[in-house]
C-alpha cells in the first residue's frame, strides 16, 4: 500500500523533505487540448484576435507558469528549471488546439506538476485571449504523458 507522504503526525499537510535525495536529470511531458468554434480557430491561425498573437502569448504564459508552479500549488517544491518548452498542434478537423509542455530539471524532485501547470495556463491564456469571440471553448484532456528520472523511475502513458 502506498503511504501518503504529505501529512505530518497530526494528519495535517506538510511539504515532503527531499534534502537527502540525489540530484538526477528529470523530465516531464504533459498534454491538453482546448476545443473551440471553427471560426475562433481560424481567427487564431490568421492572427485576427484583437488581443494579439494568441499562440505566442500562450507559449510565454505556459513557460512562466512552469517557473512559478510552487507559488500556486501549496506543497510543490520550488524547483530550478533547466528547460521548458510549449508546442501547439492545430487540429482543424476537430476544432481544437493540442498543447504539449516539456519541462526539465536536474534536482531532487520531479517536474510533473510544472509540466501540467504549463499546459493548463497555456490553455487558460488561449481562453482568455479568445473569450470575446467564443465563451464556449472547452479545456480538456490535461494529463501527464511521460516522466523520466528520480527514484520512482520512468512513467509512460499507454495509448488511450
Amino acid at each position: 500500500m502506498n503511504d501518503f507522504t504529505h501529512f505530518n503526525e497530526e494528519g495535517r499537510a506538510k511539504m515532503v523533505e527531499v534534502g537527502n535525495k540525489l540530484n538526477t536529470k528529470r523530465e516531464a511531458i504533459a498534454q491538453g487540448s482546448i476545443y473551440m468554434m471553427p471560426e475562433t480557430l481560424k481567427k487564431i491561425m490568421n492572427n485576427n484576435i484583437s488581443k494579439g498573437d494568441v499562440l505566442a502569448v500562450s507559449q510565454v504564459a505556459g513557460i512562466m507558469a512552469a517557473k512559478k508552479t510552487s507559488d500556486m500549488i501549496p506543497m510543490c517544491h520550488n524547483i530550478t528549471l533547466t528547460g521548458a518548452d510549449i508546442h501547439f498542434n492545430i487540429d482543424q478537423e476537430n476544432n481544437k488546439i493540442n498543447i504539449q509542455a516539456t519541462v526539465r530539471t536536474t534536482g531532487k524532485t520531479g517536474v510533473e506538476i510544472e509540466a501540467l501547470t504549463a499546459v493548463s495556463v497555456a490553455a487558460l491564456t488561449i481562453y482568455d485571449m479568445c473569450k470575446a469571440v467564443d465563451r464556449g471553448m472547452k479545456i480538456t484532456e490535461i494529463k501527464l504523458v511521460k516522466k523520466t528520472g528520480g527514484k520512482s523511475g520512468d512513467f509512460l502513458r499507454e495509448e488511450e
